[in-house]
Order: C-alpha cells, then sequence, then structure tokens
C-alpha cells in the first residue's frame, strides 16, 4: 500500500515538474537591422543614442538583443558588406529580425544610395530569408527627422521609402510598425522647441564630446532615443507579437 502511494506521489510530483519546464519560454534572440538612428554608439559620441540601446533592456531574461545597425548602411550596403549574412547565418526558429532601413538608401547623393526597386527587393530578401529560418521579420519604416515648416508643423522627409516598406509590409503579409507616421505625431505633440530634446542639440561647450556644439536633427539624444524605442514597444503590444509576452513586468505584476 506504502509502495503504491509512493509511486503515486512521484508520478505526480514529477507531471508537475516536468510540465513547468515546458511552460518556460526558450531563449530566443531579437536582431536589429538598420542605420545609425537605431546602431550602439560609441562613447565619443555619447549622448548621440541609437533607440536600439534602450530598448535591449524591455525583455526578460529569456530574450537577448542582438543590435547589428550600422551607421550610414542602408539595405544594400548592409548586404554588400555581409552584415546581412552573418545575421541570417545565425538565425534559429523563433528569433526576430527588425528592419528598419530608409534614410541611407534614399539619398541619391550617397555612395549608399537604393534604388526604389532595389530597396523593396533587399527588405523582400530579409523577409524571406528570415521566415526560411523560421524567424519573424518585422518591418519599420524609418524614423522621422525633426523638421518643421515656417509654420510649426512637421514635415515629413521619408515619405517615398517610407511607402515602399509600407507595399512590402502589406504585400508579404509581415508586422508593420510604421514609424515614421507615430514619430512624426509624437514631434508634432511636443513642437518646434521641446522636440529638441529628443535630438542631438547641444550649446558650444555643454558637452566635452561635442566642444563646438551640435545642432543634429536625424540623431538622438538618451530621451529621444527612449522615446522612440518606447513607440517599438508599444507596436509590439498592439501588434499582439509573442515577443510582447517577454517584456519585463513589475514584480507586483508577476
Amino acid at each position: 500500500m506504502n509502495s503504491t502511494r509512493f509511486r503515486t506521489t512521484f508520478l505526480l510530483i514529477s507531471l508537475l515538474v516536468f510540465s513547468g519546464f515546458a511552460t518556460l519560454p526558450g531563449k530566443i534572440t531579437v536582431y536589429l537591422i538598420g542605420d545609425s538612428t537605431m546602431s550602439i554608439k560609441q562613447v565619443k559620441s555619447y549622448p548621440e543614442t541609437g533607440w536600439g540601446m534602450p530598448f535591449a533592456y524591455f525583455f526578460d531574461e529569456s530574450v537577448t538583443v542582438d543590435n547589428r545597425a550600422q551607421n550610414g548602411r542602408s539595405t544594400r550596403t548592409f548586404i554588400e558588406e555581409k552584415r546581412w549574412q552573418s545575421v541570417v547565418g545565425n538565425l534559429h526558429e523563433g528569433d526576430y529580425v527588425f528592419i528598419q532601413f530608409g534614410h541611407n538608401d534614399e539619398v541619391s547623393t550617397k555612395k549608399s544610395y537604393t534604388n526604389e526597386a532595389d530597396f523593396q527587393a533587399n527588405l523582400i530578401r530579409f523577409i524571406t530569408e528570415s521566415r526560411a529560418k523560421k524567424a519573424v521579420p518585422v518591418l519599420i519604416t524609418p524614423v522621422a527627422r525633426r523638421k518643421f515648416d515656417d509654420a510649426g508643423k512637421i514635415e515629413g522627409t521619408h515619405t517615398v521609402y517610407s511607402e515602399l516598406v509600407r507595399t512590402v509590409a502589406k504585400e508579404q503579409t509581415t508586422p508593420l510598425i510604421d514609424l515614421d507616421t507615430q514619430s512624426q505625431q509624437l514631434l508634432q505633440q511636443l513642437g518646434v522647441e521641446p522636440s529638441k530634446f529628443l535630438f542631438l542639440h547641444l550649446a558650444p561647450d555643454e558637452h566635452p564630446n561635442h566642444p563646438q556644439g551640435k545642432e543634429d536633427d536625424t540623431h538622438f539624444s538618451e530621451l529621444g532615443a527612449r522615446r522612440i524605442a518606447e513607440i517599438v514597444l508599444a507596436n509590439i503590444k498592439s501588434l499582439k507579437l509573442d515577443l510582447a509576452d517577454r517584456i519585463v513586468r513589475p514584480e507586483s505584476a508577476k
């Protein structure tokens, strides 16, 4: 009798233990590929901050954020320099690839220029090759620059290439974060002067890394990077990506 009861108890405990392990999420990697607005900055560039830097701290220990974004890169140069190949070669099932290009693709005077057809083809390549590894691609329109007209209305600077991203997302049935539109909304809400705090606006001698001062309406301050990262985080939730289940929760909510 005691032996039967022991075996029954042992089986119940074993089931509980193994079922507990089964519910634990497996470890995944979230790759960020894109340009300088997303990238990790060198110490000498501080307080310039890419939005991918604070983004890395939004998730629990089951998530590794691998920020591969690089200053000045377009979809074309990212591929030509074999940066994409090193990402796709390490992808595993359940990983994510957040894709934000456009800033450098769209400027015809830059060496990184990518024409519209090639830009779309490159985005499709990122999507197709990610899915072949059973990873989840997420397209992101290029984040807005700070540009206001004389009446204080925000002006879009990525109109054509943002629309190309939207088109590819629709045609490929790919999750889309329309960061261009949403960051423009944020800048408009803040207004002409307050929005400067989101960007690298420094007076002469305000910071030792920029003794001559700086007026940069493309790259972010620490505050700006965090606000943009928060927009991306909100979209992860609204899109109901499985990744949302791995966002850090306060102790009181656990």
